[in-house]
């Protein structure tokens, strides 16, 4: 872990579990009455249904350090496989199950080796990745969207998201994130959140001089 990433660990400790538990609980019950229809609705993650992001979520959810390094080595440290591997056996049979599945992590505190904000910009990220497309829209609380912004402004472990942004100045409108310099990009911190995490469609709520090139930056990698 590098030191950005330390320090953020460390100072957003307190709470990020129950904020992580209060997030996926919206999200299940955001998911509550889909039709088949909708569980088959393309996600922001490229190739991969509203479904299978929300299995891919449980995964998350189930993995513990000593079973995601197995995992990894069984794939011969194919990461892509190794999320693929693990997203099929949390899939189910029918969406109703994998709803059930997702559910059933709530609560749970299990992660691979990352920190714990980690699981909540994930949490987060991924929740949008399913909301946007189906029209399904969530009141964040600033405080929660501003800890994942401060996250991931200073990383790139899980996504590239410090590098994206890089020799850009961000300024959330509806709360106290900012970070770097550069040409401004404004906006929701939401917003603010997924572009820097690639989603190019969010810069379409942002503003500034520096929307483009953010917007340019979308499928670095």
């Amino acid at each position: 872990m590098t030191d950005p990433e330390l320090t953020a660990e460390r100072g957003h400790g307190a709470g990020v579990w129950s904020s992580i538990r209060t997030e996926r609980a919206a999200l299940a019950a955001d998911l509550a009455d889909l039709t088949d229809e909708q569980w088959a609705t393309p996600s922001l993650c490229t190739g991969l249904t509203v479904r299978e992001v929300l299995a891919h979520l449980t995964a998350g959810a189930s993995l513990s350090t000593v079973r995601w390094l197995a995992g990894v080595i069984r794939c011969r440290f194919d990461f892509d496989k190794q999320v693929a591997v693990r997203l099929a056996e949390q899939l189910g049979a029918d969406p109703a199950e994998t709803l059930a599945r997702f559910r059933h992590v709530v609560p749970s505190t299990t992660k691979p080796p990352l920190p714990a904000i980690a699981m909540l910009g994930e949490t987060l990220v991924h929740g949008e990745d399913i909301r946007r497309p189906l029209g399904v829209r969530r009141d964040y609380p600033i405080d929660v969207v501003t800890r994942v912004a401060e996250y991931y402004q200073g990383s790139d472990m899980v996504v590239v998201a410090k590098k994206r942004i890089a020799g850009l100045r961000l300024a959330a409108d509806d709360g106290p994130f900012t970070t770097g310099s550069g040409p401004v990009v404004s906006g929701p911190t939401v917003a603010l959140v997924m572009a820097m995490t690639g989603r190019a469609t969010y810069c379409d709520d942002l503003e500034g001089d520096g929307v483009e090139l953010l917007r340019d930056r979308s499928g670095m990698a």
